[in-house]
């Protein structure tokens, strides 16, 4: 059986983009795949992989070479979230395999933020699945440990809709809850004892779109990030709310805070239920949402695993060694 494809493409401009500078695209692929990727002419030839891993080569170029005639470059992130979406090689929990096999997965969920330092690819099929579902429903719940993406893609997606014009603001909101802290203690006054508790929001923004943006966007009144108490009594229309760490809602929070929910407005609540901070006498308000909302219309559930984890790979080990402790 033949251990190698050549695949012949239009012209050598396109086998470039496709390749990358210096190959380094088909060098990222050959590591990922292993045996032997070569370029010449408007030729790429592959050999020395199983069979399996020819198939995934095609698959590859083929998607890099559509993204290349559309005018896009091919980015490294962008091979990088390929491969890991054919590590997976599986659709979604929560995308029928008809429909996931019918469309690039990765492609069809990038982020590109008007104003931002770059596309931001997810990272497999689960985080793709989760950026569809921000994009196609009213309000989104996201689940998964620590690493796995789920804040930064909800603020990745929200400042794309916020600065391309398609809401009028962005909310994002946490629960104060103290883990193992006295917030009595800590110095200075009420702002600057919460400022703690949201500065992961602001890190998330500053690594997609420049300081000074998102200092314009606050003066504007466009970005607010508040404590979800502050949430209590309003309307929010028109508008992207982002709660995180919403395992630590109390079931009368997470009810207050969907019911904030104002016309042209959409939502995404994520957490993870391995960390509830909540005092053992409350339970927790988005693992009642989960079982009590999940099969509404208009709600998407988005579930990620230790497998999606992409902050970084030391992360996924230590989440599994808890997992067996």
């Amino acid at each position: 059986m033949e251990d190698r494809i050549t695949i012949v493409l239009d012209n050598r401009d396109l086998l470039s983009e496709v390749c990358g500078a210096n190959d380094e695209n088909l060098r990222r692929i050959e590591g990922s795949l292993g045996g032997r990727i070569t370029a010449r002419g408007n030729e790429i030839r592959a050999e020395g992989m199983s069979a399996a891993g020819l198939a995934h080569f095609k698959t590859m170029i083929d998607n890099l070479t559509t993204s290349a005639r559309e005018g896009e470059r091919p980015s490294l992130d962008y091979v990088g979230a390929l491969l890991e979406t054919l590590r997976g090689d599986q659709a979604p929990e929560n995308t029928d395999k008809k429909e996931q096999a019918a469309r690039d997965p990765i492609r069809d969920a990038v982020i590109q933020i008007p104003q931002g330092f770059s596309r931001v690819y997810p990272r497999g099929t689960n985080q793709a699945a989760y950026i569809r579902g921000m994009r196609t429903h009213e309000i989104t719940f996201c689940v998964g440990p620590a690493g796995t993406g789920k804040t930064f893609l909800a603020i990745a997606e929200a400042l794309r809709v916020v600065l391309g014009k398609k809401a009028r603001k962005l909310v994002l909101t946490r629960p104060v809850v103290e883990a193992g802290e006295s917030l009595g203690f800590l110095p200075g006054d009420l702002a600057q004892k919460i400022h703690p508790y949201l500065r992961p929001l602001y890190d998330a923004m500053e690594a997609l779109v420049p300081y000074e943006t998102i200092r314009r966007l606050e003066e504007s009144g466009t970005i607010e990030i508040a404590p979800l108490a502050y949430m209590r009594g309003r309307s929010l229309n028109d508008a992207v709310i982002v709660l995180d760490e919403a395992q630590n809602t109390t079931k009368e929070q997470m009810k207050m805070f969907l019911t904030r929910i104002g016309a042209g407005s959409r939502a995404v609540i994520t957490g993870d239920a391995t960390q509830i901070d909540l005092p053992k006498r409350f339970d927790s308000g988005l693992l009642h949402a989960l079982s009590l909302l999940s099969a509404i219309e208009g709600i998407c559930t988005a579930y990620l695993h230790t497998g999606d984890v992409v902050r970084n790979p030391l992360i996924k080990k230590i989440i599994q060694a808890y997992d067996h402790a």
